[in-house]
């Protein structure tokens, strides 16, 4: 009698299963390092709603974090194209606080003297000043990198210490306050977010942009014969991504101005306030909009312009790029003008939402900034990073901040877990790129 050998029993429920999500992922090409991300994000709100006894995953709560993000959202866009080249940032929380400071003194002590005090004029002019400064900052380092061949490392850390030295050298160690009342609804607030009506508007227009690129990248694929995913593909990521804005809006028009707020309200506007109060719903808050604004921006210009494809190209081979024609150093130096502006633009947002410039104004937001990049899939090897996943990344690390104030976690705490996280989503990055290369 023989002995024969039978083949080992294949778990074919296991094999289709994986079979389904396999091709439920080529067909909508969703990108694995994104979903973990998003899934990181929903653990640590579902466990900080948890451990908060249910106050985290509150209007209120999400409102305010959304608003507390904008900043570091902001600068993180720019960031990305910083550690996509090899380079890095370490001034941007100290650029901040010094355009900050310098807006706040140009429209509280000086523009005042030669337009008067309360012309309309005065807050935009203040912000086209910092602007400049950004950017003249930017210049500088960029210029100091790119040309003169200093590290940007070594450039960025003596920009940190300079910036923040210069923005108290500005007032002599003073806070400057109060804002301009125009320049303080881009901080948020009640008064700066644009109500339920308009947020559902701004949701709608939205769905249908979402509807439109979808519709168009498709009508791109037939056109040059690439690969198209299936309808229901299609249909499943424009539901998915309707969804998600509708129930952001939706989360925004729940949080309701503050009684004092209103009431204030009802007695300028002679409304009579009902028994049970008056809702008036904040709904989406400005500083989110110049969030969201800027990230459409610099996702079109990554994404579809000659500029973001040369500095993709310069990170994945610089010296390819240089021998292909791309003039590499006006590049770099280009980013980091970029990068001043996007400083400002943080700057414009923290210090209207704090009604203040303060010396303190920015600082670790360098930390953040880079944290929310690298996190969000900017690889600091270079060549490889999305905008969006930035976004996401500065909401993480926000999400974060927030869920440990709620547990009353002592600040040193937080700037270990802060710093704990960065280094672990290098070391999962690195990894990431060994499995992939």
């Amino acid at each position: 009698m023989s002995d024969t050998t039978s083949p080992a029993p294949v778990d074919t429920a296991r094999a289709s299963e994986q079979n389904a999500l396999a091709r439920f992922m080529k067909a909508t090409e969703l990108d694995t390092r994104m979903l973990g991300m998003l899934g990181a994000l929903a653990v640590i709100w579902i466990g900080f709603h948890i451990m908060s006894g249910g106050l985290f995953l509150t209007p209120r709560n999400l409102w305010n974090l959304s608003v507390q993000s904008a900043s570091v959202s902001v600068m993180a866009t720019g960031m990305v194209l910083v550690i996509v080249t090899r380079n890095i940032d370490l001034s941007v929380g100290s650029v901040l606080g010094v355009t900050g400071m310098i807006i706040a003194v140009t429209q509280v002590r000086i523009l005042p003297d030669y337009l008067g005090l309360g012309h309309p004029a005065i807050w935009a002019i203040a912000i086209l000043v910092g602007l400049a400064v950004g950017i003249a900052i930017g210049a500088l380092q960029g210029f100091i990198i790119a040309y003169l061949q200093v590290p940007a490392f070594i450039v960025t850390l003596g920009g940190l210490l300079v910036w923040r030295g210069a923005a108290w050298w500005v007032t002599s160690g003073q806070t400057v306050a109060p804002m301009d009342t125009t320049f303080r609804l881009l901080g948020g607030g009640p008064e700066g977010a644009i109500g339920a009506q308009w947020s559902w508007v701004v949701g709608i227009v939205a769905c249908l942009a979402v509807v439109f690129f979808i519709w168009n990248a498709r009508k791109q694929r037939r056109r040059f014969h690439f690969p198209l995913r299936p309808v229901w593909a299609e249909g499943f990521l424009a539901g998915v991504a309707c969804i998600a804005i509708l129930g952001a809006v939706a989360v925004a028009n729940a949080y309701p101005w503050p009684a004092g707020t209103v009431r204030r309200y009802a007695e300028v506007n002679n409304i009579t306030v009902p028994e049970g109060g008056l809702f008036i719903p904040h709904g989406i808050a400005i500083p989110v909009l110049i969030a969201i604004t800027v990230g459409i921006v610099m996702t079109f210009v990554t994404t579809r312009t000659r500029f973001g494809r040369y500095v993709f190209a310069i990170g994945g081979n610089p010296e390819a790029a240089s021998l292909a024609g791309i003039n590499t150093r006006w590049i770099t130096m280009k980013i980091f003008m970029l990068m001043g502006a996007l400083a400002a633009i943080g700057a414009v947002i923290s210090t209207a939402r704090l009604n203040a410039a303060t010396n303190a104004q920015g600082t670790l937001d360098e930390l953040l900034v880079i944290a929310a990049a690298v996190i969000g899939g900017t690889s600091l090897a270079g060549g490889v990073g999305t905008i969006v996943g930035a976004m996401i990344g500065a909401v993480l690390m926000q999400s974060l901040a927030t869920g440990m104030i709620l547990l009353g976690v002592d600040s040193p705490l937080q700037n270990i877990v802060v710093g704990a996280v960065l280094v672990v989503a290098v070391w999962l990055d690195t990894i990431y790129r060994r499995r992939v290369g």
